[in-house]
């Protein structure tokens, strides 16, 4: 006889909160250990709005404890995994993405890796991700630095955080330059899959603003996904190398 429905609820939201406290420490103890131009950040799946629970050199891409996940690196595969876990909880062993590129907000180019975790149902609620600045000689001449014991910290930057409308427009916007107004179905797929590959389907609303910006039902855009899944099913080799 299977256990009532709120005992699992009780379990898995134990075991996350064990994992979210031991990985705490994990951002802590990785902050003091590698050099100033890597970023140690952990995220709360279920919080996207204020997702990051703990971060170590958040100057890398401007970032601090309760910035949005959407406000990280672009091209970032993670969000690609965080949405195949969703879709396949067969088990529970974290996903690694390891040694990715990505492009930092202002444009820096990053080296990323992403771990996503799963509790004891499958589902994904955390990701501990590592983003490595590599700007040229500056960022080599800075490891240097750290290696010597010479370099200083950067200060944390000032400006305050993205807001979450703002970072889902840019989103949008980024997946359509040319405008909706001409676009064909082929084109409104493409522009699909890629506000679905920065993570704008793992926000609330974020269904919602992509079928209003198309021109579309929230109903085409699960049909969209569907179309992509299927899509991706069939050739994952492709999707694969990306």
């Amino acid at each position: 006889m299977k256990p009532p429905k709120s005992r699992f609820c009780a379990e898995h939201a134990a075991e996350r909160q064990l994992l979210f406290k031991v990985l705490r420490s994990t951002v802590t103890m990785l902050g003091n250990v590698v050099g100033r131009h890597i970023e140690i950040v952990l995220h709360d799946l279920s919080r996207p709005e204020a997702s990051i629970v703990a971060i170590a050199n958040g100057h890398v891409t401007g970032r601090r404890v309760g910035s949005p996940v959407l406000g990280g690196p672009r091209d970032d595969l993670g969000f690609i995994a965080v949405r195949r876990a969703m879709e396949d909880r067969s088990g529970s062993e974290p996903v690694v993405v390891e040694n990715y590129p990505t492009t930092a907000p202002d444009g820096r180019p990053l080296r990323s890796s992403t771990v996503v975790y799963r509790d004891s149902s499958g589902q994904p609620f955390a990701t501990l991700c590592s983003n490595a600045d590599l700007s040229g000689l500056a960022a080599a001449h800075a490891c240097l630095g750290e290696l010597l014991g010479l370099a200083v910290a950067p200060e944390p930057r000032g400006d305050e955080p993205q807001d979450m409308e703002q970072l889902m427009a840019q989103i949008i916007h980024g997946a359509c330059p040319g405008g909706t107004a001409l676009m064909k179905k082929p084109q409104k797929l493409d522009a699909v899959r890629q506000m679905q590959d920065r993570g704008l389907f793992i926000v609330k609303g974020g269904i919602e603003k992509a079928a209003a910006a198309l021109g579309v039902t929230r109903y085409t855009i699960y049909n969209y996904l569907d179309q992509l899944r299927a899509t991706d099913h069939a050739n994952p080799s492709a999707r694969n190398q990306e």
